[in-house]
Order: C-alpha cells, then structure tokens, then sequence
C-alpha cells in the first residue's frame, strides 16, 4: 500500500472499521478497498491487523479493518485489541479518527447494544447497514431517516458484494469531522440503555422481517441432535470421496507433465550432474508436491463453500455438547475446523475463546487435526496401496480410507483434549454464544478469490520450503560420490551410491529406531526432511527412487515395487503403509506451526511439550499398528 503526503488542507483520515462477525465488514473493507490491503499483526500479539487505502477526491484515507467483535467489553484477544486500538493504547498503531460501523440490518435490534458503546466513544461515526437486500426478500424495511435523527448519525444502506452504496459511503469519507453527532448520548445505565433500545427500534423499524423461510426449515434438520449429526457425517463421508473421484484426471495429467518435464530436462541438458540435479532435484522433489494441487483446491473449496453458506456455524452448535463434555466450547470446535486447512489458522482462531487454559487446550491439540499438509502424504500412500474401486453403492475403498484418517485425528484430539483439560490444565467452562447468519450463496468471485488464495499459498510452499529442502537432499543424496565396487551393475551402483550418500548415511543411522515401525532408512530419511513440513516426506521419496530407479516411473508405481535388495520383500508392506499414515496422523512435524505456538503462548515450553507427547503418541500408535496388521496379514 503505497503512502502519499496530503498537504496540510487535506490531511490523511483514518477511519476504524468495527462490525461483528458475519456483519458484511469484510466485504465491505475490499469494496472500499479494492482488496488493497497490508496484512501485518499488532505489536506484541499476533492477532492479524489489516489495514488499506482509498481516494476520496484527492484525499488519502486509510482503513483500519478491526478484529470483530460482538462488543467492546473484551472477554477474548481479539475483542480486547479493539478496545485498546480505539482508545490509543497500541503502541505503532494512532486511533482512527472516525468510525464506520456495519451492522446486519435483519439483525439490528441485537446490535444496537453494540451501536450504544461505539457511540459513547464521542468519536464520529457513520452507521453502515448491510444486507438490505436480504432485509427486503424477507419483507422487512427500515426508515434510513429516522434512524439517522433517532442515533444523531449519519446512516448509509449498502449492499458490498453488489457495489451497492458504496459510492454514497465514499461520498461521507471526505470529510468524518463533519458527520453529525448525537445531541445526547445513549445511556450507560443498562436499563436505561435497553429502554432506549427499544424506542429506536420502536421508530424506524417500519416492517419486521420474518424470518427466511429457507432457513427456518432447513434448521429444524441440520440443528436436530440426531438429524444435524447423521448430515454432518454424511456431508463428510461425500467430502472425502470427492476428492479422490473428481481430482484423479487431474491429478494424473499434472503426474504426466512432471514427468515429461523431467525427462525433458535429462533430454536438453547435458549429461551429468546439472542434469540430475533439474531433473531429479527440482522437477521430480517439488513436482511430486504440485500434482496434488487438484485436490487441494477441491479441500479448500469444499471447507470455503460451506463456511460461507452459513453451514459451519451450525455444525458448530451441533458439536457443542460433545466438546462441552470434554471440557470446551463450540469456539474450539471452529479454531479445530479450521486447522483442518491448516494448523496455523487454526491456532490464530483460538484468540476468540475466552478462557486461557481452554484456548491453551486447543492450541495444543489443533495439530492432530488432519492438516491440507497432510493430504499430499495421505494421497499418495493411498493411491498405491488402496484399491480404487467400489466398497459399497457409490463409496470408494480409498475415500473411506482418506475419510478414517481424518476421523482418527479428529477422535485423537477430542480425546487428548480431554486428558489436558482434567490434567494438567484444569478449567472452567464459559457460556457459548455464536450467532447463526441465514443461508447465503457467497459471490462467485468471492468464494473463487478464497480458493485461489488457499492455493497459491499451497504453491508458494511448494516454491520456497519445498524447492529449498529439494536442493538440499538432492545435494545430501548425492555427495559423496563413493565409487561403485569392481564388478557392479547400473543397479547396483545406483544403490551403492545412494546408499553411502550423506543422506543415505543419516537414514542407515536411526533406522535401527525406526525398525520397530516396519520403516526401512529411505522412510527414515523423509521422516527427518518432513519435520520442515509434512509433504517434504513425498519430495523426498521423489528424489530417492529417481536417483536409484534406472527407468522414468511414477512415484505411486515407485513404492509400491520396491524392495529390499537383501531379503527381496516389499519395503512397503501393508503393515508399513498402515504405520506410516497413522505416524503422519499424530506426529508434529512443521517447523510453521511450532513457530506460531511459540508466538501465541509467547513461550517455548509449549510448543516443545506438544512436539513430545505428539511424537510419543505417533510412536506409539505406528508400532502397535504395525504389529496388529503385520500379524492379521501374515
């Protein structure tokens, strides 16, 4: 966001924009915006802070996008920034100089509770109503007049998906310090207050809106305690085989192109280790990454659907008396939910729940939710070994698979959970409160610019840790150069030399304590590279089977023949391959999640205790499992 120096007639403004949840503020912030944004974090906390900027005849006005809130009496990190922003006590950060404040127009009489404490703020302010399209539909209609005179405000009706004014709030940007103010403020006495509530609502609510029908008979199914759980799990049992049917074209014509590429680079290149080391190190470590980009974009647009049509507040309420018998709240339930795309947000959205030790609690369970991190590991252990074929009606042996991974995390950390909350993080409980927003279609170009913001952040790791730890291993793989014995074939020098390669080294060192595992030192040497992030372990059996493979071959294909070349078994049995995936269902292993623990406990003791007991458990679980399919197996 570029800055500009406005001469001392002009001055730049800076304008607070405040709303709850669900409110429309975010639209509303990229419609004034033009999605111009600067995406930091205020000092000493990690609660995100946006800010952008916009021209209004000449002047520069800077938007501040304030955390939402339900009130400015913080009970959460989140609410409590608010509070502090608007009363100057961030450090870096000068309090707006006006207000706009949005509010859902089907929902105003629960807001003004809200608008009463923004206006005994004495800063100017500009009411923003938003949804009045929605307001319409449902036969409501609001007096804009009489509220402006009823609140001693300016009051602007806008629809921010639609363009609708905007241009007429753009116009009250000019000039904030000329914005009407109340002649008497609301009171602060709370009954006083509500009584004063009552005559606003009393005098501009022309029409009441009934309440969406849709949403009304939709809600007695999805928030039934039996009904809206069996469409919770059928709404993900269809999640999980959508992703394996609908992303496997795709999936394979990306395989196909990487390949082609590879071979390639060997062909224009010449010989030697240039050759090698675009071929085996960059092509085949970050392209066995990229290939699973289809069905990342399937996770990410499925999760963004459904939170954006309203159905994951519900799936939340739903939830709620299950996490509250292990001791939390429906807000976890949405920070786990979202750790679900990634452990990071996940661990971000914690700073809603009010409750220290409970937002302790699910910080340090999040990571067992199943991560899209994971998913390029899951998919491609699952691709090779589960048969793609029909297990019962239209359900598929490997989206049930995929969807019992998912399962197992989930149980795990409802039940690790659990065992910190009566342990060593005892707590109470505090009242859920979470508002249900009627069923809405999000815009198209909305919910596309989610989904390719999910993406290109999936392929950005893939163009910077992934390329970076490729170069790496490549390097790792292939120095030393140990010359073949006297006698040797291709394959056997292939082998000889990846075998005494400074990574093959390091693998043949901690195998002996991965052996319980059924994990040979090829497994034991992604073990180690994925600790920098999950899918590093599919980079690096990329790179391990193109240096020791003599023909082009796919991964999947890869894998699933290879063998030991002193016993001639399979190296991956289906032992290993059932160890392998629940090792990845617990283990910790992402150096951006640790980071960020660290950053929201503001301690290392933490992050580390959730590195151990989550390795522990991963041990754990990987050797039991493997000793339990071994012996069914055999």
């Amino acid at each position: 966001m570029a800055e500009a120096s406005m001469d001392a007639e002009a001055p730049t403004v800076r304008l607070g924009l405040l709303g709850s949840p669900n409110s429309g503020k975010t639209t509303l912030f990229n419609a004034l915006t033009g999605l111009r944004a600067k995406v930091g974090n205020y000092p000493g906390v990690t609660v995100e802070r946006r800010e952008g900027s916009t021209r209004v005849d000449g002047r520069l006005v800077q938007v501040i996008d304030l955390p939402g809130t339900y009130g400015l009496d913080p009970v959460s990190p989140d609410e409590a920034v608010v509070a502090r922003v608007l009363a100057g006590e961030v450090a870096e950060v000068a309090p707006p100089d006006a207000l706009i404040l949005t509010v859902d127009s089907c929902s105003l009489e629960r807001s003004l509770w809200f608008v009463a404490q923004a206006l005994r703020l004495e800063l100017p302010t500009c009411l923003v109503l938003t949804m009045t399209d929605e307001l319409t539909a449902r036969g409501g209609r609001i007096d804009l007049e009489r509220l402006s005179a009823a609140l001693g405000i300016p009051v602007v009706s806008v629809v921010g998906h639609r363009g609708l004014g905007v241009e007429e709030l753009r116009g009250q940007l000019r000039d904030p310090a000329a914005w009407e103010r109340p002649p008497i403020l609301p009171p602060n006495d709370p009954s006083e207050r509500q009584g004063w509530m009552e005559s606003v609502i009393e005098r501009v609510l022309v029409q009441r809106p009934e309440r969406d029908p849709l949403t009304a008979a939709v809600d007695r199914v999805v928030l039934h305690p039996l009904g809206g759980s069996l469409l919770f799990a059928a709404v993900m049992v269809f999640f999980f085989q959508l992703i394996f049917a609908w992303a496997t074209p795709a999936m394979d014509a990306i395989d196909a192109a990487m390949g082609a590429a590879a071979s390639g680079a060997k062909t224009l290149l010449p010989a030697g280790l240039l050759a090698d080391f675009v071929s085996d190190g960059l092509i085949a470590g970050v392209g066995s990454v990229v290939i699973f980009l289809p069905q990342i974009v399937l996770l990410f647009g499925v999760l963004y659907l459904l939170e954006d049509v309203g159905y994951m507040a519900r799936a939340a309420f739903v939830v709620d008396r299950l996490m509250g018998r292990i001791g939390l709240e429906g807000r976890a339930f949405v920070a786990l939910l979202s750790s679900y795309a990634c452990a990071v947000p996940g661990i971000m959205a914690t700073r809603t729940i009010p409750s220290p030790r409970h937002r302790l609690v699910t910080i340090l369970v999040a990571p067992l939710m199943t991560c899209s991190a994971r998913l390029p590991v899951y998919a491609l252990l699952i691709g090779a070994f589960v048969p793609a074929t029909m297990a019962w009606g239209p359900l598929g042996w490997q989206g049930l698979a995929l969807l019992a991974l998912y399962l197992i995390g989930a149980a795990a950390a409802l039940v690790a959970a659990a065992v910190l909350n009566r342990t060593v993080l005892r707590g109470e409980a505090m009242p859920f409160v979470l508002e249900l927003p009627p069923y809405r279609f999000p815009p198209l170009r909305l919910w596309a610019s989610q989904v390719w913001g999910a993406a290109s952040a999936f392929l950005r790791r893939a163009g910077t840790i992934i390329l970076l730890v490729s170069m790496v291993l490549w390097v790792l793989l292939t120095f030393p150069q140990v010359p073949a014995p006297p006698g040797a074939n291709e394959a056997e020098a292939s082998r000889h030399a990846l075998e005494n390669s400074a990574a093959g080294r390091l693998g043949m060192a901690i195998e002996p304590a991965i052996a319980p595992l059924g994990f040979d030192w090829k497994i034991g040497v992604g073990l180690v590279a994925s600790l920098a992030a999950r899918e590093v372990i599919v980079a690096t059996l990329a790179q391990v089977y193109a240096a020791s493979e003599e023909d082009e071959v796919s991964l999947r294909k890869a894998v699933r023949e290879d063998r030991n070349p002193r016993t001639g078994e399979l190296v991956f049995t289906p032992a290993t391959v059932a160890s392998l995936l629940v090792f990845f269902v617990f283990a910790l292993q992402c150096m951006s999640t640790l980071a960020v623990m660290r950053r929201e406990t503001n301690s290392w003791r933490w992050p580390v205790f959730a590195f151990g007991y989550l390795l522990a458990l991963a041990y754990g679980a990987s050797f039991l499992t493997y000793r339990i399919v071994d012996a069914l197996w055999s």
